[in-house]
């Protein structure tokens, strides 16, 4: 069954309110010491998830998948792993490479597997009774494909299986100016991926950008309904930056994703992104980073 836009968002809206109840319900149930306040900070409790892993973790367990703050989330021990699409875009990609892939988004519990649209099926039929999403990517890596070639995309890798489409922005288009273009590339896919209920992350990368240049296509992507805006491909000049990932969350607020991607190797290193502002971490070094997470004293 198909939805449109408007249904899909009144179904958020009606989830999203059902989980707030269910944490006000059960916040009498949160021992007096976790109630979210630290004594050395009397106003974290109006600053928001990135204060109050407790509540992150009552979310979790209420159904929700991903949050967003002004300022980042506060990184908390054993989380991490929800965090991080796990991925695997290189072109040489072999299908017994992918169904590692996929046995190790299982083992670990992360967000996301994010592949070429090829491998989309697989990853579908390895992954179909787990928690593990479908990502995938369209116009990859140079978005220099049309806005309705980037859609049929979109549609044919969510018919085989995804449920997140990672979306690269006609950089050039951009950088020459012609915003009413990038802008209808994006509500292209993103309508499309609404419309199956999947969701839409942008890909501006930012390596090959100007400060203004990264600030207006986050202004578009918002503009045009997409969930995320992310910052490069890992097939660009360079990756994710803090500094990036900072401005990219004051453009979009609190209300959209933001994924970093593109050179984050380690713990530290996807830490940082998530203290500038991330709520999704793409990485090939997925399973490095969780396992250095586990064994921090």
């Amino acid at each position: 069954m198909q939805y449109d836009a408007d249904t899909i968002e009144r179904l958020v809206e009606e989830i999203t309110q059902q989980v707030l109840a269910t944490l006000n319900e059960n916040h009498t149930n949160v021992p007096a010491v976790d109630n979210g306040n630290d004594p050395n900070c009397p106003d974290c409790e109006q600053q928001g998830v990135q204060h109050r892993p407790h509540l992150v973790r009552q979310a979790v367990e209420a159904g929700a998948s991903r949050f967003s703050a002004t300022l980042g989330i506060q990184y908390v021990d054993g989380d991490i792993a929800r965090l991080i699409d796990h991925t695997l875009l290189k072109p040489d990609a072999t299908q017994s490479q992918i169904s590692q892939l996929c046995h190790e988004a299982q083992q670990y519990g992360f967000a996301a597997v994010c592949v070429n649209p090829t491998h989309v099926k697989l990853c579908h039929d390895l992954l179909k009774n787990s928690d593990v999403a479908v990502c995938t990517v369209v116009g990859f890596p140079l978005g220099a494909t049309p806005p309705e070639v980037k859609a049929y995309e979109a549609q044919q890798s969510i018919d085989d299986g995804a449920t997140e489409v990672d979306m690269v922005i006609n950089i050039g288009a951009l950088k020459g100016g012609e915003f009413d273009l990038v802008e209808r590339d994006i509500a292209m896919v993103t309508r499309t991926c609404h419309n199956n209920g999947a969701i839409c992350k942008v890909i501006i990368e930012a390596a090959l950008l100007t400060e203004q240049e990264k600030a207006k296509a986050c202004e578009l992507a918002k503009k045009a309904g997409a969930d995320y805006v992310k910052t490069s491909t890992g097939f660009g000049p360079g990756g994710a930056t803090v500094a990036d990932v900072a401005l990219m969350r004051r453009v979009v607020g609190p209300e959209m994703g933001v994924k970093a991607a593109g050179g984050i190797r380690d713990l530290s290193d996807a830490k940082g992104m998530v203290e500038a502002g991330a709520t999704r971490i793409g990485a090939s070094a997925g399973v490095k980073i969780v396992q250095e997470a586990k064994n921090r004293p």
